[in-house]
C-alpha cells in the first residue's frame, strides 16, 4: 500500500522480470515517468510564458479606463442637411453685375 489509497499490485512473474499494477482512485493521477516528465515541462513553459506576457508592455485597458476614455469624447455630429437644388445667392454682387453710379 501507498498511504491508504493506493495499492501496489503483482500482476505477473516471469523469470528474473516481475510486472506490477497500481490501484488507485480515479481522482488521482497515475503517470508513467517518462509521461510525467514531460506534462512537468510543458507546465513549466507554460508559467514562463505567462510570466513573459504579464511582463510585456503592451498593456490592455480595463473596462473602466475604456468607458471613460468614450465618455470624454465629443458626441458624433449631426448629419449635415441635405443639399437644396439651387445655388446660394453670392453676398455682394459681382462687378459685372453692380449698379451704375448715380
Amino acid at each position: 500500500m501507498i498511504g491508504e489509497d493506493i495499492e501496489v499490485v503483482v500482476l505477473e512473474i516471469k523469470g528474473d522480470s516481475v510486472k506490477i499494477g497500481l490501484k488507485a482512485p480515479r481522482d488521482i493521477p497515475v503517470y508513467r515517468q517518462e509521461i510525467y516528465l514531460e506534462i512537468k515541462a510543458e507546465n513549466e513553459r507554460a508559467a514562463q510564458a505567462a510570466a513573459a506576457a504579464a511582463k510585456s508592455t503592451t498593456a490592455v485597458p480595463s473596462a473602466g479606463a475604456l468607458l471613460k476614455q468614450a465618455l470624454k469624447k465629443p458626441a458624433v455630429p449631426a448629419a449635415a442637411p441635405p443639399a437644396t437644388t439651387t445655388p446660394a445667392k453670392p453676398p455682394h454682387p459681382t462687378p459685372e453685375r453692380r449698379p451704375p453710379a448715380k
